[in-house]
């Protein structure tokens, strides 16, 4: 009921202006994003760490209209990695880019996305570490897989998302299921019409079950993006039905949501990943959280009602 409309939330400027400008909207921001700023975001990395949970890093932007703002999304992202060189911190952490934020829906996007992204891969391969490439709306696809392609030549550890929801994830997946591959399967968090997308949770679920068979019957690396108890359990037992070992697959949730869930795998031998989002440009990432579970949204509602 309130999925569709969040999700037009995460565009609206005027609402953006006043959730910003809410005192009590910070304390619940945190509870979705490590910080806004790199130092932050590296003592959450560490505090993770520690628990035997790896990470992914991602610097809040997307939808850029500039040159100048995808030049200064692609820095951020070289000194975040040139932090995790220095810091030793390559084996545990990788990071995620949405090239919408590296300039991909400006004039001549595609060109200017892959260049900046090229420069990231390099600067992770000499961290130690890999690039996933984050899928923003259907519109964006085609060019995400082949800049995909290009990197892949170069630097065959950079990773991909596909979202379960869209009709052409299948074909995607059974593309993607080649060894040295890495794919991160997600259900999908941005609003699709009919004509691409399945519609309801339903035919998202059988959607995203079927990719997600292609993948773990496939040579590559599944990456499963989910909080679904389900499709934790069904990742695991396809897992075993298709001889996979604990290396060759891994579990990856959204930081602050489950942190219970995260840690029970870890400690029951999987591998874990959390998705560890920082930046001052939160609001379209933490209002699309707000629309994938009720209880984040009452969950918010009830910060905005309640005294400190």
């Amino acid at each position: 009921m309130f999925g569709p409309a969040l999700l037009a939330a995460s565009r609206s400027t005027r609402l953006r202006r006043a959730v910003v400008a809410a005192p009590v909207t910070r304390r619940v921001v945190d509870r979705f994003v490590a910080g806004e700023d790199l130092g932050s975001a590296l003592a959450a990395v560490r505090r993770l760490s520690a628990t035997g949970l790896t990470v992914t890093l991602d610097h809040l932007g997307e939808d850029v209209t500039t040159e100048a703002a995808a030049t200064a999304s692609r820095d951020a992202y070289l000194a975040a990695l040139d932090a995790i060189g220095t810091a030793g911190l390559g084996g545990s952490v990788e990071v995620s880019v949405k090239l919408s934020a590296f300039g991909q829906t400006l004039p001549a996007g595609h060109e200017i996305a892959l260049v900046n992204v090229e420069k990231v891969a390099a600067a992770a391969t000499d961290a130690g570490t890999t690039v996933t490439l984050d899928m923003e709306d259907s519109s964006t696809v085609d060019s995400t897989l082949e800049v995909l392609r290009t990197l892949r030549r170069s630097h065959p550890d950079t990773g991909a998302v596909l979202q379960g929801y869209l009709f052409r994830t299948i074909e995607d997946a059974r593309e993607l299921a080649v060894a040295g591959s890495r794919v991160r399967l997600v259900k999908g968090a941005y609003r699709e019409p009919p004509s691409v997308a399945h519609q309801g949770k339903k035919a998202v679920d059988a959607a995203y079950e079927r990719c997600l068979a292609i993948l773990m019957q496939g040579a590559g690396y599944p990456m499963i993006g989910s909080h679904d108890p389900r499709m934790i359990e069904t990742a695991q037992r396809l897992a075993r039905e298709n001889g996979r070992t604990a290396d060759s697959y891994e579990f990856q949730m959204l930081y602050g949501m489950r942190p219970h869930e995260q840690q029970r795998l870890v400690d029951a031998g999987f591998r874990t990943r959390t998705y560890l989002p920082y930046g001052t440009d939160w609001y379209g990432y933490f209002v699309r959280r707000l629309a994938e579970r009720p209880a984040n949204l009452l969950f918010f509602l009830r910060a905005l009602t309640t005294r400190d």
